[in-house]
């Protein structure tokens, strides 16, 4: 069923820059249906793990996070952009398929153990996952999944997670970039 979900999301050739195929999930988001089948299989697939918190990666992490958050009874943690949050923070900088930014969360967003479920809609290259994973790490929290609608297996976003010891869930995977 979650090949189904690629049926929803649509494909932007050269944006934000000539090469680039940009996995639009607005598309996603506009269809009650695909919407909704895509937070029921993910929540289906993360209910057998024993999770405190979900943890969104700005922007589009948030939504589903924490739809995701709320069908699981769990608590919803948001990784904004710098300058976004406005109580005391940690920040972790980050390169990007096309730059740098920074990352950050509110310093008493995570308690010392907690086991987190990372989230977002999408994993390329892995540096705004990693990114959060550090946050999280600082904060005393383990990661215990990450987990993301879409992989593009070729930009290896997804084995560089893995290869810190947190195992992936993905719903769909796009080839090419």
């Amino acid at each position: 069923m979650a090949n189904n979900l690629k049926e929803y999301i649509r494909t932007i050739p050269d944006f934000p820059h000539a090469g680039i195929q940009f996995r639009d999930i607005t598309t996603l988001f506009n269809n009650s249906k695909g919407l909704r089948d895509t937070v029921d299989q993910m929540a289906e697939a993360m209910a057998i793990h024993n999770f405190d918190q979900v943890a969104g990666l700005e922007a589009r992490g948030f939504m589903l996070g924490a739809a995701l958050a709320y069908k699981l009874g769990l608590g919803f943690t948001m990784i904004r952009k710098k300058g976004k949050l406005p109580g005391k923070t940690i920040s972790q900088d980050y390169d990007l398929e096309y730059g740098k930014a920074t990352l950050e969360i509110h310093d008493d967003a995570i308690e010392p153990g907690q086991k987190i479920l990372l989230f977002d809609d999408l994993i390329a290259t892995g540096g705004t996952a990693e990114a959060g994973v550090n946050l999280i790490e600082r904060l005393g929290g383990k990661v215990e999944m990450a987990a993301f609608i879409i992989d593009l297996p070729e930009l290896g976003g997804r084995k560089k997670i893995e290869n810190l010891g947190i195992p992936t869930y993905v719903l769909c995977e796009f080839e090419g970039l």
